[in-house]
């Protein structure tokens, strides 16, 4: 586990099933995770056995879970390892009854020591739609960069979207 002040990141447990189909299935979400369809049950049981080593699978999700009530309050993703160029791609999700509590902001922080410390990345990144400007906010405060702009990349049936490519180097 990896510790904060009031969470910690933790892999995935069969437990966590119920927080899962919740978050990846509610369409709300799926801008940010380009997500079109549901996740049945089964699909979610078969990542969670599946994708618990970033050195085989190049992916995992750790659940940011609350120090003092053992509760699931979102996950944070690490994808796209590249263990020759030394980066890979973050994601991270909260609880819509936990946002706002500065949870995104401690789990980028033990994330980023995590990536920078223990699996000696160059580099972390990120995309983030132009308008999804919490997450602006959030990646800008942890230190990332935008480094691009991808135009009219993305399309959500009401037009075009541009997506914006952020970049934290370790010093």
């Amino acid at each position: 586990m990896l510790k904060g002040k009031t969470i910690e990141l933790r892999t995935i447990e069969p437990n966590d099933i119920d927080a899962l189909l919740e978050w990846e299935n509610n369409s709300d979400n799926w801008r940010v995770s380009n997500t079109f369809v549901p996740f049945s049950r089964a699909l979610m049981e078969a990542y969670i056995f599946s994708a618990q080593d970033i050195f085989s699978t190049k992916q995992i999700r750790f659940v940011i879970e609350s120090i003092d009530t053992k509760k699931a309050v979102g996950c944070v993703d690490l994808f796209d390892y590249d263990s020759f160029h030394l980066r890979a791609g973050v994601g991270i999700l909260i609880d819509e009854n936990s946002r706002g509590e500065g949870i995104a902001k401690e789990a980028l922080a033990i994330l980023k020591k995590y990536c920078f410390t223990h699996l000696k990345l160059h580099q972390i990144y990120c995309s983030i739609t132009a308008s999804n400007v919490a997450s602006i906010q959030l990646f800008e405060q942890a230190n990332f960069i935008q480094t691009g702009i991808k135009k009219d990349w993305l399309n959500f049936g009401k037009g075009w979207e541009d997506e914006l490519f952020y970049q934290c180097l370790n010093h």
